[in-house]
């Protein structure tokens, strides 16, 4: 059965079924107890009647109409209709209740119940029913409601009513147990469809069950799987067209290093050279990008003197490293190159004056790199932490891929950080790189 709906379904059928089957039976074993009870305490009623009437009757041999009158009386007294056979089984007479009622019938024989007495005689009682019948019933209207009618075997009515209430119960499981498994249809098509390329596709959450919550997980995981792909493919492209520059002047290079005159080589292998460094640094960045947005979480984590840090880094462009000695918890080769893209940055297109200030303040470690450079418009202030985005003709001046701020970015958000451009009192820009202090 590869149907979901089926099987819950018929779960759901075979336990009602189970139930009902266990109910039943007990239930007619409670109603076989009851009657047991109820015919013992007739019996013993009966039989202690019995020895009264044995004691008020008239003698074996007296006339057969003193006897009737005797037991009329105390059919009348009892309410019991009653007869009384001779020793040898003649019908001496009956009280007019008795005579009333068809007995003698095979189907009323068992509601019959004899008392012998000692000296020979039988006496019959009729089996009455506790309750009173209301004037003008019938029989089969004091029948209980789970009995059969009349002519049925016993306890196939019970069976009739639970099979009745197992119909009707198995009728209204179904569009409960079909509206469930409809949504999970639904979830499986999405993931399909998902599958299948369809990037947009997303799922209904309706509801607050377990389905909506699986729904709601779903929708999460397929916005992250779509956001990294698209970022991926921009990520690709925007790399395969920053790979042509270089690409084409080391091309070109290369291709008349042979017929240049001696005094240009020097000047074509350091072309050639500051090419593949260009495209060594792309490929670096581009792989260190993606590895970023595939890990769920830092490979190595540390604590590290953030100031020794940066001054190490800051040495190797000509900046100035002051502040306090913090520490940060985190990924020593990623913050080291947040630090390094930062004041390489302001190197190139900040200026000769670069400042690199640690510090503390409200629970966060800042990492300030300040320059004296022309500054950034506002309107680009967010703008340059997007991948390969670089500031109108810096470009060509000043060259770079345009990834190195996104990196900073990236770095700073799996630190549970963040990273801003602000302008510098007296010309320039700031950039502000901000960690939680733990």
């Amino acid at each position: 059965m590869r149907s979901l709906y089926l099987r819950i379904y018929f779960t759901v059928v075979a336990a009602l079924a189970l139930f009902a089957l266990v109910s039943g039976w007990a239930l007619q074993r409670h109603l076989q107890a009851q009657r047991v009870q109820a015919e013992a305490s007739v019996r013993e009623r009966v039989e202690a009647w019995g020895d009264l009437i044995e004691r008020a009757l008239p003698p074996a041999a007296a006339p057969a109409a003193e006897q009737l009158a005797v037991l009329r009386e105390w059919s009348q007294r009892l309410r019991l209709p009653m007869a009384l056979d001779d020793a040898a089984g003649r019908r001496l007479g009956a009280s007019d209740s008795f005579l009333r009622r068809d007995f003698d019938s095979p189907a009323m024989a068992p509601r019959l119940r004899p008392i012998h007495f000692e000296d020979g005689r039988t006496l019959w009682v009729a089996r009455l029913n506790q309750m009173r019948p209301p004037p003008g019933a019938r029989p089969s209207d004091l029948r209980p409601p789970w009995m059969a009618p009349r002519g049925w075997p016993d306890g196939l009515g019970m069976v009739v009513l639970l099979v009745l209430l197992f119909l009707a119960v198995a009728a209204g499981a179904w569009p409960v147990v079909r509206r469930l498994t409809r949504r999970l249809e639904a979830l499986k098509q999405g993931v399909e469809a998902f599958g299948a390329g369809a990037l947009h596709q997303r799922v209904a959450e309706d509801g607050r069950d377990e389905v909506a919550a699986l729904a709601s997980s779903f929708n999460r995981a397929a916005a992250r799987i779509e956001a990294l792909l698209r970022s991926h493919q921009s990520l690709l492209a925007n790399a395969s067209h920053e790979l042509r520059s270089p690409l084409s002047r080391l091309k070109m290079a290369v291709t008349i290093l042979e017929d240049a005159p001696p005094g240009q080589r020097a000047a074509l292998r350091r072309e050639i050279d500051t090419n593949v460094a260009e495209l060594d640094a792309l490929v670096e960045e581009v792989l260190l990008a993606s590895r970023l947005d595939a890990a769920a979480a830092l490979d190595h984590e540390t604590a590290l003197d953030l100031l020794a840090v940066v001054a190490e880094e800051a040495a190797r462009v000509g900046a100035t490293a002051q502040g306090d000695a913090v520490r940060v918890h985190g990924d020593e080769r990623l913050l080291r190159r947040a630090a390094r893209n930062l004041l390489e940055n302001a190197r190139r297109y900040g200026g000769g004056e670069i400042v690199a200030t640690v510090g503390s303040t409200a629970g966060m470690i800042e990492l300030r790199v300040c320059d004296r450079g022309p500054g950034v418009p506002e309107v680009y202030r967010e703008r340059i932490f997007e991948a390969f985005f670089r500031l109108p003709g810096h470009a060509e001046r000043e060259g770079g891929v345009g990834l190195g701020l996104s990196l900073v970015r990236q770095i700073a958000q799996r630190h549970g950080g963040s990273v801003r451009c602000e302008p510098r009192e007296g010309g320039g820009t700031c950039f502000v790189l901000r960690l939680p202090a733990r």
